[in-house]
């Protein structure tokens, strides 16, 4: 209920904003801080200084120089990119298929098969890393970029199930009953009727599932091998070093970040996802 005015004896109001605006001015305040970091961060990309210093003592793009001057972080940056891109396509494709299976078919086990897919969600990556890592070992797959592509996949599938979910969902039934009658298969159905229309979400999910891969790091550490990734090299530099360019990467992976939030918002509009329920 709102908070009521009270009256005071020269006609006015006394707290008649309630705790409405405390709770605004509180909200900016967490806001501020937890963007802070970030704030830092980015300042100190751009400074002159030969190690981290803040505030920046004068301005340069020596540590972008440096970043895009170094072979070892433009091929991480490579393999970050195909590892991300391979992974979230192919978690598209089997997440869409497993959630228009789950949410329209009807067979015994659904509930148990629905609850496997949201595992990784649930279980701890450090858990998940330690699994994988032992059944790779024991079928000779460690170390390889294939297994690495198959480990991240496993990662971001249930974030395209959640979101194609939802997607089919939304879409009405009855659509594609007409198609059953006029003699459509289930898989042209699937195809030519259900998928078009999915268009929109399934770019959402793939965008989420192509940024929970990029950022991925622990699954990475135990099974890449030789392989280097943008986090992985992040995480070996900073631990022989404070290198200041890690600066500039952390600020190049917020950009992206930040677009990829922005289109996955816009994609998920236009499909229209937010404001439905993930049940």
């Amino acid at each position: 209920m709102a908070a009521r005015a009270l009256v005071a004896p020269n006609g006015g109001t006394v707290g008649s904003r309630g705790p409405g605006a405390w709770l605004s001015v509180v909200s900016i305040l967490v806001l501020a801080f937890l963007c802070l970091p970030v704030i830092i961060v980015v300042a100190m990309s751009f400074s002159s200084a030969k190690s981290l210093e803040f505030p920046p003592p004068g301005l340069s793009l020596r540590w972008y120089g440096t970043f895009f001057g170094d072979s070892r972080w433009l091929d991480a940056g490579t393999n970050s990119v195909l590892l991300a891109g391979l992974a979230s396509t192919i978690a598209l494709l089997l997440g869409t298929v497993a959630s228009y299976a789950l949410l329209r078919g009807r067979f015994p086990g659904r509930r148990l098969i629905e609850a496997n897919f949201m595992a990784p969600i649930i279980v701890p990556s450090i858990i998940t890393a330690v699994s994988l890592f032992i059944a790779f070992a024991k079928t000779g797959v460690r170390g390889t970029f294939g297994a690495l592509v198959l480990a991240h996949t496993i990662l971001v599938v249930p974030y395209v199930v959640l979101i194609m979910r939802v997607a089919i969902k939304s879409f009405d039934e009855r659509i594609e009953q007409v198609a059953f009658t006029l003699g459509a298969s289930k898989l042209r159905v699937l195809w030519s009727v259900v998928l078009p229309n999915l268009v929109p979400s399934a770019v959402a999910a793939w965008i989420f599932a192509f940024i929970i891969s990029f950022d991925e790091v622990v699954v990475t550490l135990f099974l890449s091998g030789t392989y280097m990734t943008i986090p992985k090299r992040m995480f070996n530099e900073l631990i022989m070093q404070i290198n200041p360019t890690i600066t500039a990467i952390a600020t190049i992976l917020i950009g992206i970040n930040t677009l990829a939030v922005y289109l996955l918002v816009l994609f998920m509009r236009r499909g229209g996802i937010l404001g439905k329920r993930l049940r």
